[in-house]
């Protein structure tokens, strides 16, 4: 990992070294053995043929926590093509989209199938590392891209560190969004929850780099590798964001915070937050930051 150093603290004090997989097989097998943990995406197929036309395998083809088709490469090293050869299957994908929900269909149900969010396919270029150009690369096209460098360290410990995020074309500007909360808020319930529908977009947008904003009919997802933020509609008193924080590891306080574990809920996470006035923002803010450092 870039400036990362791991030691093993028990008995006298010895430095873990990273290294790579010896093939690239290795990193995509337990990857895909632990994707929903890793990435938050569920598998749908590993070494999916393109067809004899195409001529292509897809490393790895899920779902997002969102709905979002993901394409996810893999590369034991450093590998220049890497991020061309998984735009070449995301274009493929986007064509051939009945074929993927017919896929979703079989592996998830119906339901799924109903729900894939086409406006919003991404791809994870997973690999010992990337260059500078790689880099650039990514931020000049239009779709959204993660490139994901990975380490081992001893027999059993996995580093997974992102060198760079795109949210693609689907991603509007950080006004316009802030514009469409607002309204929004506005349709339900006046400058109050306008204020605070956009203390929230902008809070949970400035955590860090890279952070993308998925609109969906019943909530707004924010988003690292995995969602750390669901936000719902906003209610007619409060509004309500969904937190990947376990709910045993904080003092609950009624009508602040609630465990919704196994609990029916629109998006993804455990502590569901109620916001009520710009200073419960302000007193959600190390939540916000815990889920967003765990995803």
């Amino acid at each position: 990992m870039s400036g990362l150093r791991l030691f093993n603290l028990k008995g006298d004090v010895t430095e873990v070294v990273p290294r790579l997989a010896e093939v690239e097989a290795d990193v995509q097998g337990l990857v895909e053995a632990h994707m929903e943990t890793l990435l938050g995406v569920r598998l749908l197929a590993s070494e999916y043929s393109t067809g004899p036309v195409h001529g292509g395998r897809i490393d790895s083809l899920g779902l997002d926590e969102n709905g979002s088709p993901v394409i996810i490469e893999y590369k034991r090293g450093v590998d220049a093509g890497v991020i061309n050869q998984g735009l070449f299957y995301l274009t493929w994908l986007m064509d051939h989209r009945v074929e993927c929900e017919h896929l979703v269909r079989d592996r998830l149900g119906g339901t799924a199938a109903s729900q894939v969010l086409w406006s919003g396919p991404r791809l994870i270029c997973i690999a010992g590392d990337f260059t500078r150009y790689d880099v650039h690369a990514v931020r000049e096209h239009r779709r959204s891209i993660d490139l994901v460098r990975y380490r081992l360290f001893g027999s059993d410990l996995l580093g997974l560190e992102t060198v760079a995020s795109v949210s693609g074309a689907g991603q509007a500007p950080r006004r316009a969004r802030r514009q469409a909360v607002a309204r929004a808020a506005a349709d339900v319930q006046g400058a109050s929850m306008v204020e605070l529908a956009n203390a929230v977009d902008e809070v949970l947008l400035g955590l860090g780099e890279g952070v993308k904003r998925v609109e969906r009919k019943q909530y707004r997802a924010y988003q690292r590798l995995r969602n750390f933020a669901c936000v719902c509609p906003p209610q007619r008193s409060k509004l309500l964001v969904y937190l990947k924080v376990d709910p045993k590891h904080v003092d609950l306080v009624p009508g602040f915070t609630r465990d919704v574990s196994g609990l029916g809920h629109h998006g993804t996470g455990d502590l569901e937050v109620q916001l009520r006035t710009l200073k419960d923002v302000e007193r959600a803010q190390d939540l916000f930051r815990a889920s967003y450092a765990a995803a």
